[in-house]
């Protein structure tokens, strides 16, 4: 574990609180950070352990109250994109299927180890899905809120769990407030708030790391809704360059879908407001129009001279097909990482010779519904995103 003796959290005020407080925001409202941990060096991967523990020596968790369901150590697969070589860092081989097990398998390790025996989470699928699993194989009771326009898939995965599922008609910010509303008679674990979440959404980061050699990419392609990914990789590779481990931050290029744009539109200096009323996307996960940490995540974009963009329903179902086509069955929301990636290489951001990694949250199978749409409806098929010889 990492030496956190002098780490703590602290709010946007600037009020600091011990690890081991059970608060999950600050006094002033807002969502916590944690201090500044030291990076890691090479040597300290802990190569026989084949999950994201191999970190052990970055995450702030004692290793008595470990969870781990083998999550971490997904593939990064080299694929012909756009005429070059691009990085898909194929994050559905977590253990629920969905990046969301990084974070969820570190802040269950910590609750487990402040002793919670009962959790709340709202959730738009796949965090809810990863807090009833690891709950599960905690021996802590979940309970989540999730909207009730929720894919079938992702509430059946949750209950087959154990968790005991509310759905709530609305937008998945007005599941948040009720979640918020609920917290004070159960000991709220949501993703989105919780500081630890963002200590496990960093080892994707470490693990690029890693695999590119002990070398930083030049460039990271995310979709966003909350932005934990953006975040968790702004920290990794913050610490990895306060240790000297890299030479520079990799540029950090966000996809929001169009109507659910609020980091892309605040990066870009435009009015989310300005886009009108949100219409429902086929990229349900990242259908958030009030994310948690939007001015971190901002300036994380910002900090690592990345940029971000909003994309088209039509541009996430094309990026569907041209991934399908290459054997890459990605759901919706992962697919915006996609179109995001091919608007960069198009308005020339991304080089050619320049290493890109793209993060694919999520299979297919937890969106069978919207998958369904693009594949078995539309005119287009599979076979006319696949690449010409």
């Amino acid at each position: 574990m990492t030496d956190s003796a002098d780490a703590f959290l602290y709010d946007r005020s600037g009020h600091r609180y011990a690890l081991a407080d059970p608060r999950w925001r600050g006094d002033d409202g807002t969502p916590l950070a944690m201090s500044a941990l030291p990076g890691m060096a090479a040597d300290q991967v802990i190569s026989s352990e084949r999950s994201l523990w191999r970190y052990q020596a970055v995450i702030p968790v004692d290793p008595r109250h470990r969870v781990s369901l083998g999550e971490g150590c997904t593939p990064m697969v080299p694929v012909e994109w756009g005429g070059r070589q691009v990085h898909f860092k194929l994050e559905w081989f977590n253990p629920t299927s969905s990046f969301k097990d990084r974070g969820v398998a570190v802040m269950i390790s910590h609750l487990l180890g402040q002793g919670a025996e009962y959790v709340l989470e709202d959730s738009s699928g796949n965090g809810g899905s990863a807090v009833a699993a690891y709950c599960a194989a905690a021996g802590i009771r979940a309970k989540i809120i999730v909207p009730a326009l929720t894919s079938a898939a992702k509430v059946l995965q949750a209950r087959a769990y154990g968790a005991r599922i509310e759905l709530v008609a609305g937008t998945r910010d007005e599941v948040s407030r009720e979640a918020i509303r609920q917290s004070g008679q159960i000991r709220y674990a949501s993703h989105n708030w919780h500081p630890f979440f963002l200590q496990g959404t960093k080892t994707v980061a470490y693990e690029m790391w890693e695999d590119l050699g002990f070398r930083a990419p030049d460039n990271v392609v995310l979709v966003a809704g909350a932005g934990s990914n953006v975040l968790g990789c702004d920290i990794a590779f913050s610490e990895l360059l306060a240790a000297g481990r890299i030479e520079r931050l990799p540029r950090l290029f966000v996809g929001q879908p169009e109507h659910w744009a609020t980091i892309a539109d605040t990066v870009n200096g435009r009015d989310p407001a300005d886009r009108g009323p949100r219409v429902p996307t086929i990229a349900e996960g990242a259908a958030i129009a009030e994310p948690v940490r939007l001015p971190e995540a901002v300036a994380a974009i910002r900090r690592s001279g990345g940029a971000a963009v909003a994309v088209s329903d039509e541009a996430i179902r094309t990026a569907a097909r041209r991934l399908a086509a290459r054997g890459l069955y990605a759901e919706p929301t992962s697919c915006v990482a996609a179109a995001a990636l091919d608007h960069f290489l198009a308005e020339g951001a991304i080089g050619a010779d320049e290493t890109t990694v793209v993060v694919l949250t999520g299979a297919g199978t937890k969106s069978s519904e919207a998958m369904a749409a693009i594949f078995g409806e539309d005119a287009r098929t599979v076979e006319d995103a696949r690449p010409r010889a």
